[in-house]
């Protein structure tokens, strides 16, 4: 059982929308499982092995207290209706407060199939008559992170104190993002890890603080008053 349980399409991805706040749980002593739904066997970089030593990697460097690979087929996601029953109990096996998937637009589609099956897969995992292994389980909520496009968060988190870690987490993905190890592409270029901490810092100067990630619910976040700060 965890407080939080962050889907990943591929080994890096949910390093890149929402490592920060995956440390900054753990550092507020909240438990985290990471899950990738893929090897990322059909990226142009990296083989299955080397990915998947990198995964592991990373959650040390953010300090999540698992990470497992669904081995979902690469650019197959969503096209098996099996994926949403196993995504389904592997969230009634871990009963996580709080789901983290990836936000439902995205240039890549196996981003935005992600989403679409993890929301299902969320909803299902509650209904009492839902044929999959586990006890029904319903999750506080599920919020979305952003891997490649945005739009204005629902709200940020302040990760400026664990924004070295998000970067060190990266690091560990070096056959994603070291052109001398492969061919070149988005990834490998030095813009897209300021793509990266670009749309971060303009979440953090937004909100007052050096870094931030931003998070999409889809219902509205309860506040007590309207103070800015609570007492």
């Amino acid at each position: 059982m965890v407080d939080l349980l962050v889907f990943g399409p591929h080994p890096d991805d949910l390093e890149i929308g929402l490592g920060g706040a995956i440390a900054r749980h753990v550092t507020d002593g909240l438990s985290v499982g990471l899950c990738d739904l893929t090897a990322g066997e059909m990226g142009s970089n990296g083989s299955v092995p080397e990915r998947l030593a990198e995964a592991q990697a990373a959650r040390e460097v953010l300090g999540a207290a698992w990470r497992e690979n669904l081995q979902w087929p690469d650019r197959g996601i969503g096209k098996e209706a099996a994926q949403v029953a196993q995504a389904a109990a592997f969230i009634r096996r871990h009963r996580p407060r709080v789901v983290a998937a990836p936000y439902w637009v995205d240039r890549h589609p196996d981003h935005v199939a992600a989403s679409e099956v993890l929301t299902e897969a969320v909803f299902n995992a509650g209904l009492r008559r839902y044929a999959v292994d586990g006890d029904p389980w319903k999750p506080e909520w599920i919020c979305y992170y952003f891997i490649n496009d945005s739009v204005t968060p629902s709200f940020v988190i302040d990760v400026s104190d664990q924004y070295d870690a998000k970067r060190r987490a990266l690091d560990c993905h070096s056959s994603q993002f070291v052109q001398a190890r492969g061919v070149e592409t988005r990834l490998t270029s030095p813009l897209f890890r300021q793509l990266i901490e670009s749309r971060d810092a303009q979440y953090g100067a937004l909100a007052g603080v050096r870094w931030a990630e931003g998070v999409v619910v889809r219902h509205p976040v309860v506040r007590g008053n309207l103070m800015k700060s609570p007492a």
